[in-house]
Parts: structure tokens; sequence; C-alpha cells
């Protein structure tokens, strides 16, 4: 039903189309005397333009299913096309598109005005096509600007009875990958005011936590719904700019390669976890910051040669190595301590190894030091 309400819009829309080129050719006949005719009489022009209707609303009848075939595959094609653009681009991009052709309008009206016939015409179509594409591309290109002109409206109306000015500056966004949702730290950290917003949270991130929380492994199960709940948490509790994007690189497979890209594309930092993320930012020039160098900065200082007490609680890699723990998880390497394994004893620091990964403490049994010396 619909494809025949389709098929007869279109007929009527070529023999419109065909009445209106039968006549205009009758018009330019009769001006221009291109041959000679008898004069024509509205008998004459009635039935020129009858053939023109007719011939026009064949033709369209006969090649409205190609239309309809060709119409639907770009349509198909552009909305497969926008699907990838994010919807704040599409918006910005269309005031963009509004306001070029509206500017055109008024700078076209004077352009009709030119006594040289279709110049005119020819150049307003020209303006209406150029400024369109300017509008789009320098409303897409600014729309970082323009989405802040709300803020920037609401900062001048707060700071107007204010006697200094305050210098804002921008803070670049902060993408999170799924190991730090699922870590949790995040969401401590942010809440003391360290890691500034917007934070960014792109779809493909929570795709992946939704497969993860889907997974018939209980403990990857349990990961991903602890990685649900941060999210939440953060949405919820903490006072800070939360964008969810759904900018996505469709010919990258790798999460992390997508994430290291939409940094890229939003001038953003990487926040993780990962080690091998790290590294890979590192490569490719991606700001990151990394949770475990954070945790691994704020924890007490030890130097060679300070003495401590710890538990030996289980032997090590090496031949006659003990492990003890501090209270911070940092593991303690203890020469010759797993004859010790089970006791509280003192150890002398003899060396600190501090990597991404986290920090180890070497040390030596205080008694095997006195004994030495």
């Amino acid at each position: 039903m619909f494809n025949r309400i389709i098929r007869g819009a279109l007929t009527l829309a070529g023999a419109s189309a065909g009445y209106a080129l039968a006549m205009l050719l009758m018009r330019l006949v009769e001006m221009q005397q291109l041959i000679e005719v008898p004069q024509i009489t509205p008998i004459m022009e009635l039935v020129a333009n009858g053939i023109g209707a007719i011939a026009g609303g064949i033709i369209f009848f006969l090649i409205t299913p190609w239309l309809m075939e060709k119409g639907l595959d770009s349509a198909n094609w552009v909305e497969g096309e926008l699907q990838k653009i994010p919807t704040t681009d599409i918006i910005i991009g269309s005031m963009g598109l509004i306001i070029g052709l509206f500017i055109a309008y008024l700078i076209s009206q004077l352009l009709l005005g030119i006594p040289i016939p279709f110049l005119g015409m020819i150049l307003s179509i020209i303006l209406y096509v150029f400024l369109g594409y300017l509008g789009v591309s320098i409303a897409t290109k600014k729309r970082d600007d323009l989405s802040n002109l709300t803020s920037v409206f609401k900062k001048s109306a707060v700071t107007k009875e204010k006697t200094t000015t305050k210098v804002e500056y921008k803070s670049p966004p902060k993408i999170l990958d799924t190991s730090v949702i699922i870590d949790g730290r995040i969401a401590d950290i942010t809440k003391t005011g360290f890691v500034e917003g917007p934070i960014v949270i792109p779809e493909f991130v929570l795709e992946e936590l939704r497969h993860i929380a889907d997974s018939s492994d209980s403990l990857k199960r349990n990961r991903g719904r602890r990685g649900l709940d941060i999210l939440n948490r953060i949405q919820k509790e903490l006072n800070i700019q939360i964008q969810i994007t759904d900018k996505d690189f469709e010919d990258v497979a790798e999460v992390d390669i997508k994430l290291l890209k939409l940094a890229q594309f939003m001038n953003g930092k990487v926040v993780t976890n990962d080690y091998n993320l790290n590294k890979v930012a590192e490569l490719q020039g991606v700001p990151v910051l990394n949770i475990n160098e954070l945790a691994n900065a704020v924890k007490p200082v030890v130097l060679p040669g300070e003495e401590m007490i710890v538990q030996v609680i289980k032997e090590g890699k090496e031949s006659g190595q003990g492990v003890a723990y501090l209270d911070d998880g940092t593991m303690i390497v203890v020469e010759g301590g797993r004859k010790h394994i089970g006791e509280t004893m003192g150890v002398l620091v003899t060396s600190v190894l501090q990597t991404a990964a986290g920090r180890m403490i070497f040390a030596k049994p205080k008694s095997m030091v006195d004994k030495t010396a």
C-alpha cells in the first residue's frame, strides 16, 4: 500500500514536471522564434501541455521502482553514517547549517537583482552551498566552545558581584577504562577532589562491562557487577560532571586501542591501572593517569638502611628467601627468611625497586647483619 502511494505521488510529480517543461518550451519557441510555426493557439498550447504531462507521468511511473530502490539505499547509507557521528555533533552541525543558510538567503536577495540572466540564480546556489558547508564545518570544529557557552554565562552571572576576577582553566576529560572501573579506587580518588572532571565513560566500555557482568564465570560476573555498581556510585554520589559518549571506532576491535584513539580525538587522558595499556599509551603519546602509580606515590618512603619489624608469611621464589608484606600491601623479600616463616622479626632494608606495577623492598634479617658486622 505504501509503495503504491509513493508511486502515485511520483507519477503526479512527473506529470507536473512534464506539464511545466512543455509550457516552458512553448514560451521559448514563441519568444525566441527558434522554428517557424504558425501562431500558437490556446488549443495547441493545451495539447502540448497535455502531451508533456502524460509523457512525464509515464516516465516517472516506469522509473519509480528504480528511484525507490536507490532512495532506500541512500537513506540507509545516510543513516549508517549518521550513527557514527556523536549526537552533539549532529545537533551543533544542524544549528550551524541553519545559520549559514539564513545568511546565504540574506545575501542572495542582492545577487538576484543582477540584470544578467541566470547569473544571479547561479551565484545564489553557489552561495547557499558554500555558506551551508561553512556553517556546519565551523560549528562542529568549535563544538567545545559552543557547548561551554551556558557555563560561561552562569559563571559570569556568579562573578558579576565579585570584585576580583578568577581565571578558569579547562581540565582535559578523563576517560575511564574497564579495569579502573572494576578496581573501584577511582570513586574514592574522585571523591577527594584530586581528579577533576569531566569524567568520560565510552559506550564500548559499558558494553564490555555488561558482557563481563553476564559471564557464566562467577568471578568475572562479580567483577562486572562491581564495575557497574562503581559507575552508579560515581553518578549518584559524586559532584562531578559525567559524560557518556557514543563515539566509536568500528574499524578497531580492541577496546584498549579504541580508548587511546578516543583520548586523541577528545584531547583527554586515559585513567587506568593496566600496566600494558600504560606502556602502549606512552608509545603513542597519549597522556595516562595510572591509579597504581598514584597509590605507589603516596606510600611511605622506605630508604636502604632503615629497620622495620615484619612477619614472614611464605617462602620466596629464590632459594632461602622469605616474603613479608606491609600494611599497604607492599611486598618485602627477606634474604634468608625462609627458615623464619611464621615469625615476626626485625629486618634491615637493602634496596627498593619501584615500578609502575608496584613497589618491592629487599631486606636482610637484622641478626644476619649484626653477625656480619
